[in-house]
């Protein structure tokens, strides 16, 4: 079953364009991942400290994988000291 989710980050605003290129990096370094059917990064045209990814994972150990990706271990960190707010959805496809 494939999983997609909704990743909606808002940086603290002098954090902004450091997160924004840690995001980009993010984002190449997971569309190579092999389960990763989309990997999309999106800056909200009304607030530039907000960020969205999309994303769609063929299966739930396609994205378990990508959660012990080095890349990601390191977002995890960064979201603790440059980020003011994370919300991730979850979600299979209805139809």
């Amino acid at each position: 079953m494939n999983i997609y989710i909704t990743a909606i980050i808002k940086s603290k605003p002098e954090f902004t364009t450091e997160v924004k290129a840690f995001l980009l990096n993010l984002l190449e370094q997971s569309r190579k991942e092999k389960a990763a059917i989309l990997y999309q990064l999106h800056q909200s045209i009304e607030d530039e400290n907000t960020f969205f990814f999309y994303e769609n994972w063929e299966n739930q150990e396609g994205l378990n994988e990508h959660n012990k990706q080095p890349y990601f271990v390191e977002f995890q960190k960064v979201i603790q000291e440059k980020v003011q707010e994370l919300s991730i959805v979850k979600a299979k496809l209805l139809k």
